[in-house]
């Protein structure tokens, strides 16, 4: 037994201390981890060799700034991750390694109207098709990370009653999926996860503190404070489309008149166009014409960004973060949105925080959820079970 505070004790800890730097980030430079961890340079060399001793860690030679580096990735033979991300319409899941390496993946349409049993009952079985196709077993699956489109209870793992599906309310998500995958389920909302997706892939690589906005179905925002998702007490940070714009305008879903959600998302935007373009528009058509000219396409994109842009200014206000991410179809819209939600957020913003930010579009399209699913996954995983040798010493 480790007596706290004893030699090992503190070895151990350091062990798990550059485990838990490598995982959170993919891959890291052995001076990476030096500066990540606090710990010294040889003190980093020693760990990494014991832990690809242990067949915990990869590690390969790279160039990094025109000089030789060691890079070490945790080790693709050490397990499976599972990312699986329910939206307004789709259902999509990814199977991963630890060392961030994305093995296979597939998305197919989810009826909005079916129940939370059907659509569980679709992620097991394209799991199990996906784990075929990569080739690996079930019981190397080690943990899975799961979204869905509504604010999540931290404490029980329930699915609030704003969620944009509507027989899912009251369910608990984690438990049913745990219960037919047979291993731990972490689950969050999917503007958390489009966040942890671009902070560790995407458009959010080196940032401490953004936060990602996503506009589709509902209009969500995923907040990094120091490099962790922020969440709240109850789950329910981040729900930038209940902000109020208009206390006379449309009534919400939620109950309230004039919410940001009612000026930007989908069901409510596209009935604008209908007359002109068609019932059949979706957002992604939207801002495929738009971006080919459109003038009324153009214009309801702009309008959304505008809306969006004085959310952002709030956000600016409160938080004051580097990095703004625009999440979702919205992103691929380009200057046609961006540029009015830089001109909100330069009329409302405080002139410092405005100055401040970058808006980026994201990098990781409709594949951010998941990928932040699998990125939750490993994230949630305790650095014990990886420091117990994978393979025999050779």
């Amino acid at each position: 037994m480790e007596t706290p505070g004893s030699q090992s004790s503190l070895h151990r800890a350091n062990l798990e201390r550059v485990v838990r730097a490598v995982r959170a980030a993919g891959s890291l430079t052995q001076a990476e981890i030096a500066r990540t961890t606090g710990l010294s340079a040889a003190t980093v060399s020693n760990i990494v060799r014991e832990l690809k001793d242990l067949g915990t860690v990869d590690v390969r030679t790279v160039s990094a700034s025109g000089r030789r580096a060691r890079s070490v990735s945790l080790s693709s033979d050490a397990g499976i991750v599972v990312g699986v991300d329910f939206g307004h319409s789709h259902l999509r899941v990814a199977v991963g390694n630890l060392a961030h390496q994305v093995l296979a993946e597939e998305a197919e349409p989810f009826d909005v109207d079916a129940s939370a049993d059907q659509g569980f009952d679709r992620a097991e079985k394209l799991v199990g098709r996906l784990l075929s196709i990569a080739g690996v077993d079930r019981n190397k699956i080690i943990g899975v990370g799961l979204g869905v489109p509504g604010p999540i209870d931290v404490a029980t793992g329930a699915l609030g009653s704003t969620a944009i599906l509507p027989g899912w309310r009251g369910t608990n998500p984690r438990e049913e999926l745990a219960a037919r995958i047979g291993v731990p389920v972490h689950v969050d909302n999917d503007a958390n996860l489009g966040a942890l997706g671009e902070l560790v892939w995407g458009s959010g690589r080196g940032s401490k503190d953004l936060a990602y906005i996503k506009v589709a179905s509902g209009v969500g925002a995923g907040l990094v404070i120091n490099g962790q998702i922020y969440r709240g007490p109850g789950g329910t940070a981040g729900e930038m489309g209940h902000i109020t714009l208009d206390e006379s305008g449309p009534v919400c879903r939620c109950g309230n008149r004039g919410c940001l959600e009612t000026f930007t998302a989908a069901r409510h935007v596209l009935p604008l166009l209908h007359a002109s373009h068609g019932t059949e528009l979706t957002m992604r058509r939207v801002v495929q014409l738009a971006r080919d000219g459109d003038p009324g396409c153009r214009r309801v994109i702009a309008d959304i960004g505008r809306h969006i842009g004085s959310g952002v200014a709030q956000l600016c206000n409160l938080l004051n973060p580097s990095r703004v991410v625009l999440g979702g179809d919205l992103a691929e819209a380009g200057e046609t949105a961006l540029g009015p939600i830089r001109d909100s957020v330069g009329r409302y913003a405080i002139p410092s925080a405005a100055r401040q930010l970058t808006l980026v579009p994201g990098a990781l399209g409709g594949r951010a959820e998941v990928l932040g699913a699998l990125a939750l996954a490993l994230r949630e995983m305790g650095e014990g079970m990886l420091l117990t040798p994978a393979v025999p010493p050779r």
